[in-house]
């Protein structure tokens, strides 16, 4: 099997769109009724509803109900499949907190997915889904077997197009032999143990002024207007050009790292309670995000990212002579070691100590490519 592939296209603005929007609907009744059904079940029998009797069920009642049947048999798999994945999660890590699905309001539902059948694309920019001809902006050739389709619907009712596609190759290794720890920030984003730091543009910071704007406009339109509406989606716009912006940096970075180095150390990070401590500044820093890119693009590479434990002193412990201090107040950014003299600055001593741990995981053998490596 060769490289899977996501490709993202947006559909033209067309009135036939809304049969999409619609079986987008249809599916989001589908899935509250689904959760319903589990949660009934359990109740009843005291036991948990199997994907194959959840399935098997929902078949039957879709035969008698012809708004579910704008949703094709395979997209109803498809969300009897993402319910029973939520649950097993949930029963694996619900004491570390993981919730179980819930009910979605249909209005907010986001998408259905076709695996081999209900669509076929034709010659040009169409796509057949269903019995009828949409078109998109082909920003790019689909090489390769698709796998799945997935219409997908954006908080300003646009739609686009997830094609996902097996394209049979695989990524060239490129070597250069190089090992770097990273030690994240709040004042710098990344500190590298080669000494360079790189700086956050904090998207969301920058444009605060405009968006207290956006939101202020929209709480004083009247509920149910159109001019709230307007508000709303103005407000939405801003929300996801800060994130396009944020996420286009995010992978322009994750390149540029994993072509410098071969393998990257990371502090495994408590997102939760960072979340807690700081707010809205982790949020806009969005660290979570970037490491799941970072990762997606260092395994396209064969490039190799280590997660250290988070309770390793790597701000305390002296990288010139391991020295090790009791307490390290956070607003001190320097330190002198007691034992070595050597003078730290804290975000780059960080940063070396992740590293050296990080080189000797390797040496041990202890490498397990994280997957990925926060703590929730």
């Amino acid at each position: 099997m060769g490289d899977m592939k996501t490709l993202k296209f947006k559909l033209y603005q067309h009135k036939r769109n809304r049969h999409l929007k619609r079986t987008i609907n249809a599916a989001g009744v589908i899935y509250n009724h689904c959760i319903a059904l589990h949660r009934r079940y359990y109740r009843m029998y005291g036991k948990y509803l199997s994907c194959a009797k959840l399935q098997s069920h929902i078949a039957k009642l879709r035969k008698r109900n012809s708004f579910w049947q704008q949703v094709g048999s395979q997209a109803v798999q498809d969300i009897c499949q993402r319910i029973d994945k939520a649950y097993q999660l949930f029963f694996k890590h619900n004491k570390k907190g993981v919730r179980p699905p819930g009910f979605k309001k249909v209005k907010k539902y986001k998408s259905f997915t076709l695996k081999q059948a209900g669509y076929k694309f034709l010659s040009g920019n169409r796509v057949k889904i269903g019995s009828k001809v949409y078109q998109f902006w082909k920003s790019r050739e689909i090489e390769g077997t698709v796998k799945t389709l997935t219409i997908k619907r954006t908080t300003l009712g646009e739609l686009f197009m997830v094609v996902v596609v097996d394209d049979g190759s695989s990524e060239v290794e490129v070597k250069t032999g190089r090992i770097a720890g990273f030690d994240f920030g709040l004042k710098t984003f990344l500190t590298c143990s080669d000494g360079t730091k790189i700086e956050s543009p904090q998207f969301f910071k920058q444009s605060l002024n405009a968006m207290t704007k956006a939101a202020r406009q929209h709480s004083k339109k009247l509920k149910g207007s159109s001019h709230r509406e307007r508000a709303r989606k103005n407000l939405v716009r801003k929300y996801e050009d800060i994130s396009n912006r944020r996420r286009d940096w995010f992978w322009k970075l994750a390149h540029e790292l994993t072509d410098k180095f071969d393998v990257l150390c990371f502090e495994t990070l408590n997102l939760k309670g960072m979340q807690r401590l700081w707010g809205r500044k982790i949020s806009d820093l969005a660290f979570g995000e970037f490491l799941q890119i970072l990762e997606w693009v260092a395994k396209k590479k064969n490039n190799l990212v280590i997660f250290i434990d988070q309770w390793y002193p790597s701000s305390k412990t002296c990288s010139s002579c391991s020295h090790v201090l009791e307490n390290l107040d956070l607003s001190l950014r320097e330190w002198r070691c007691p034992s070595c003299q050597s003078v730290n600055g804290r975000d780059e001593n960080a940063a070396l100590n992740i590293q050296m741990v990080g080189a000797s995981s390797i040496r041990l053998g202890d490498v397990r490519q994280a997957m990925p490596a926060i703590a929730v």
